[in-house]
């Protein structure tokens, strides 16, 4: 793995530290007044999600992970995984929901990803910022309720429960914010 020196951290670069896999969120270069420079990061990391505070000395060499990130479609549900495609050599892959995290509560037939692995195991993927999915359960909105901002919970079709607004009826198709899952509009 090439070691870069902490002068070149960009955000989104991946580094390996501490057997662990972070990616860079922020970095300040700081230079104060007296003493030697230094570089603020905050990285999270990319197993657990936790997002936390590291202070390098400038110039110091630190490993970068190089993630092999592929387009993958989804293909079909097998039992409890999921089964994707490369987009670009055709190969299947089968993996599991735990490998997926909340990305799984968002996919249909058809739906890309971008899937990073490092040394074969999957790390992340990445969905778009929102999914348009059909709704497959929800109480029918009473006639003459119509408080403002008021909202029922609604199954997706894909098993998740988000919170609607009232006249969302079982059927209609959906907009839903993927990274907070939240209701958009309807399409």
């Amino acid at each position: 793995m090439p070691a870069i020196t902490t002068n070149d951290l960009k955000n989104g670069i991946t580094l390996e530290l501490d057997n662990g896999l972070f990616t860079v969120v922020e970095f300040q270069h700081v230079k104060p007044g007296k003493g030697g420079a230094f570089v603020r990061t905050k990285i999270r990391n990319l197993r657990n999600g936790a997002v936390i505070e590291k202070t390098f000395n400038a110039g110091i060499r630190v490993e970068q992970a190089i993630l092999d990130k592929r387009d993958m479609q989804f293909l079909y549900k097998d039992g409890s995984d999921f089964v994707f495609m490369d987009t670009d050599t055709y190969d299947q892959a089968t993996i599991s929901p735990s490998a997926l995290g909340d990305a799984a509560d968002y996919l249909v037939e058809q739906a890309m990803a971008i899937i990073a692995y490092h040394n074969g195991e999957i790390v992340t993927v990445e969905i778009p910022a929102s999914a348009e999915l059909v709704i497959a359960e929800t109480e029918p909105g009473i006639q003459g309720d119509r408080v403002s901002g008021a909202t029922k919970p609604a199954t997706l079709e894909t098993g998740k429960v988000i919170k609607v607004p009232l006249f969302i009826n079982v059927g209609d198709k959906v907009k839903v914010d993927t990274r907070t899952g939240d209701y958009v509009t309807r399409v």
